[in-house]
């Protein structure tokens, strides 16, 4: 989901790194995405060298090998690149004290639980978004997308929340979506914090378009539906 996200972001060339058992359903879904295996660390070495974006965390779990690979990630981020952390990576980080990278632009992208986990801010403080962006500052994260109600995009002197969206976006893999639109939005716009805003913005606001005629709202129609959502953008911008 991820992946199909950041595709109809228009990121271009998608890469997913996964367990070669996967490729078929990959392929199924997201025929424009291309995959290596992530068992095999000289493709995954290569592919790292030459991604500008790396999006780390959707559907990889949190057995010994995903920790593996969480903990080589870390250290291979280079400076002139964007790692965006989500789903079992955080997860993976918070329970083995891993930390992120001390270079590259870094956003992570923590439910409210996973976040606790984390940043050690409790649940029943997250409403005091000084302390969060405080900790988002000593965990060296550029952007922290804190995803609750409304969610909350923290970053260097600046704090926007999301005022859009509901309950019919309750659904699995929405998370997922979330951060291959990212993703894709930071891939193509020179601001990574304004275009992650964006990113959170299009997709609430996609859901609740959608909304008034589903009672729930798939992510996955919710990436098929963000091509014709970010072109009546941009004829609305023209106009």
């Amino acid at each position: 989901m991820a992946a199909q996200a950041a595709v109809s972001a228009g990121a271009g060339l998608v890469t997913v790194a996964t367990h070669p058992l996967n490729v078929t359903a990959l392929h199924v879904r997201t025929p424009e995405a291309m995959v290596v295996d992530w068992q095999n660390e000289q493709q995954l070495l290569a592919q790292m060298a030459k991604s500008s974006i790396i999006l780390l965390g959707p559907g990889m779990g949190t057995d010994d090998f995903s920790v593996g690979l969480v903990r080589w990630v870390m250290h291979q981020v280079t400076a002139q690149q964007t790692l965006i952390v989500d789903a079992s990576a955080l997860t993976i980080m918070a329970d083995h004290h891993i930390a992120f990278p001390n270079q590259g632009f870094i956003i992570a992208t923590p439910h409210q639980g996973e976040w606790a986990k984390l940043s050690s801010v409790m649940i029943t403080y997250q409403s005091s978004m000084d302390l969060n962006d405080l900790q988002r500052q000593n965990l060296n994260i550029d952007v922290l997308v804190l995803k609750q109600h409304h969610t909350v995009v923290l970053s260097q002197n600046r704090q926007v929340a999301l005022k859009i969206g509901g309950p019919y976006q309750a659904i699995g893999g929405m998370g997922d979506t979330l951060s291959g639109m990212i993703a894709g939005f930071v891939a193509q716009f020179a601001e990574p914090r304004r275009a992650t805003e964006a990113a959170v913005y299009a997709h609430s606001a996609i859901a609740q378009e959608l909304a008034e005629h589903n009672w729930v709202v798939k992510p996955t129609i919710i990436a098929d539906y963000l091509p014709n959502f970010m072109s009546r953008i941009q004829n609305n911008l023209v106009d």
